[in-house]
């Protein structure tokens, strides 16, 4: 007789708008592969509110003794940046497997202080970059692995979003503190995260960054030029001024021209892919697209991670996978506060922008004047 799977026993941490709107419903479609046990929240009257609508019945203001009251298997982690850290150590040491949300840290330095407390069998952390596990961005990465489309050569990185002076009287937007940065570390993250999966490491980088319309500690928009190890070279805007909001992405390989288009997240239909003209079949490009329609969302990172935890391997968007976008934000806001370009071989462990993504001490009157790196070094 087979033996009956049990499900998976989780537990939220943070009963927000992002819990309530994509991780409890995310959960829930899951069915049988998972049970949500607990949640977590300091705000009694959100808490109550979200266990109540989706029928969660451990109910606790305080992490730890959640940890040790339910033992959850996963913990997904939907707290504000700052908060990250503390659960995905606290989860990781009760031996819980971790899905958080974006950014996974407030620096590298974080990020690599909660990777220690993974072990080499699990539990890992993972974090959450949905528009990777669509199937247009599964088809292509195949495309680029086999090289059907020939070398990527030029592409185009657009989070170009629109927040008023409002979103960020929530007082931990808009902080270096707190958040990390600015549209570079919140918002655009997602889209270069797919850019990565897509094209692998980059080799240097060459930013801007100005707060030119929003009342906040950090930047508003940013502009880099990034050059990849492959030798595709990709222009990358984040802003958060734009009226008319989109998220774009192109890929311009030897043989294809590969477009993405959405707002918040994609099905097939939001992909247009383009033969170039020497194709001696300019009709190929229908058999280049993905052969099943999986729209980009929490549900389908969540289904990943939990076959993940089926077979006890790592799970995508975790470890180095995970950090590698986290590295390139770190690239833009040093070359930008610097006004140099950066190798990623410059970001190691005694760089200021290992430690923070705003470096060294920034003054009121000049935010974005960098000192001196050797400066920064011994502060």
């Amino acid at each position: 007789m087979s033996e009956v799977k049990q499900p998976f026993r989780a537990a939220v941490v943070g009963a927000g708008g992002i819990a309530r709107g994509n991780h409890l419903p995310a959960l829930r479609a899951e069915g049988d592969r998972v049970e949500v046990v607990a949640l977590v929240d300091i705000n009694t009257e959100l808490l109550s509110a979200a266990a109540e609508q989706f029928g969660v019945p451990g109910r606790y203001t305080d992490l730890y003794q959640m940890l040790q009251a339910e033992a959850p298997d996963m913990v997904v982690v939907c707290t504000p940046p700052v908060a990250h850290r503390d659960a995905v150590v606290a989860s990781l040491d009760a031996g819980a497997w971790v899905w958080c949300e974006k950014p996974p840290a407030l620096s590298l330095a974080e990020y690599d202080e909660m990777s220690s407390h993974e072990r080499a069998d699990g539990p890992y952390a993972c974090y959450v970059f949905q528009q990777r596990f669509g199937s247009g961005a599964q088809r292509l990465r195949r495309h680029v692995t086999e090289g059907t489309l020939g070398r990527p050569l030029i592409g185009i990185c657009n989070t170009l979003w629109y927040r008023d002076g409002k979103y960020f009287e929530v007082p931990w937007r808009g902080r270096w503190d707190t958040e990390g940065g600015g549209p570079t570390m919140g918002h655009g993250i997602h889209q270069m995260d797919l850019l990565v999966s897509v094209l692998g490491d980059w080799r240097e980088v060459t930013a801007e960054m100005s707060t030119a319309a929003r009342d906040v500690e950090t930047e508003d928009v940013s502009c880099a030029i990034v050059r990849f190890e492959s030798g595709a070279v990709v222009s990358v805007t984040n802003s958060l001024l734009s009226p008319r909001e989109t998220s774009y992405l192109r890929f311009d390989f030897d043989d294809a021209t590969v477009e993405l288009e959405h707002l918040y997240g994609y099905d097939n239909s939001c992909w247009k892919w383009t033969a170039a003209p020497h194709r001696l079949d300019p009709d190929q490009s229908p058999a280049w697209q993905p052969e099943q329609d999986l729209a980009s969302s929490h549900r389908a990172q969540l289904s990943s991670l939990l076959d993940s935890m089926e077979r006890g391997e790592r799970p995508l968007a975790s470890g180095r996978d995970g950090r590698r976008v986290l590295e390139l934000i770190a690239g833009m806001y040093k070359s930008a506060i610097t006004r140099r370009t950066v190798k990623r071989t410059d970001i190691n462990r005694i760089d200021p922008f290992y430690r923070s993504m705003k470096g060294g001490t920034m003054t009121p009157d000049a935010p974005f004047e960098y000192a001196s790196v050797e400066g920064a070094l011994h502060a």
